[in-house]
């Protein structure tokens, strides 16, 4: 996997890390692609040790809690199977770990994540709201701003209707976000086979009385406070321009 470069996604992983009064609001968007090379091969081949790479794997059901018609799906069906039969083959699987274990090196090793920690969402309108609601509760009016362009720019590297989605979601103790003053998170996977890419969307909300920023993936949040400080790097409102970028 490799982080590709996208301004766009930096200006609004930037945006997307606010302070609200009584919560943090801490967002990251970010693009890989799927082409893998040295290592990834490697871990591949081990990874594929226990089943075939087009082996089927159980997921859990959609967040949405909802069954979806096909036409409700964008391009789905990778795996040859009924797309509400919510499974997935390892090499998809394969790339949706690697995924995680990139964003969030090296605070956390995903490696021994399974098929049933995630779920394939079937609908793309279902997750643009769930996500739209999550910020605009904590956000307020100046979300509306900054939603447009996030999908936007999410659409121009991705091509939503042509993606399956997914999302990750833990037990409390695989959680990176399972700690003490979480209030809410969510990890959306847009993931377009035919451009071999996977965006990336993980956002959390944190209660101020935690600690500022405490379990961040970006390593040593305090630290890059004290840093960002020193170079007058804070906004009006004192919350860093760029904290989880």
């Amino acid at each position: 996997m490799k982080l590709l470069e996208n301004s766009s996604f930096e200006a609004l992983s930037s945006r997307l890390c606010v302070e609200t009064g009584e919560s943090r609001i801490l967002g990251r968007i970010e693009s890989y692609s799927c082409k893998m090379a040295g290592d990834d091969k490697h871990m591949f081949k081990q990874f594929c040790q226990e089943g075939e790479p087009h082996v089927l794997e159980a997921l859990s059901p959609p967040q949405s809690g909802s069954a979806a018609s096909p036409s409700q799906l964008g391009k789905s069906g990778e795996d040859g199977e009924n797309p509400l039969s919510h499974k997935v083959c390892r090499k998809t699987l394969f790339y949706l770990i690697t995924t995680l274990n990139e964003s969030f090196r090296p605070d956390y090793d995903f490696s021994a994540a399974r098929a049933h920690e995630f779920s394939r969402e079937p609908s793309i309108n279902w997750v643009v709201n769930a996500v739209n609601s999550s910020l605009f509760s904590s956000v307020g009016e100046e979300f509306n701003s900054v939603g447009p362009e996030l999908w936007n720019a999410i659409d121009q590297e991705i091509h939503l209707q042509s993606c399956d989605i997914y999302s990750y979601n833990p037990d409390l103790d695989s959680d990176p976000f399972g700690e003490e003053g979480s209030l809410w998170s969510f990890n959306y996977f847009f993931y377009n086979k035919k451009l071999k890419r996977i965006v990336f969307f993980t956002c959390r909300s944190v209660s101020v009385l935690s600690g500022y920023g405490r379990g961040c993936p970006d390593n040593e949040l305090d630290m890059e406070l004290e840093d960002e400080e020193e170079m007058d790097g804070f906004t009006e409102g004192g919350c860093p321009r760029a904290l989880c970028v």
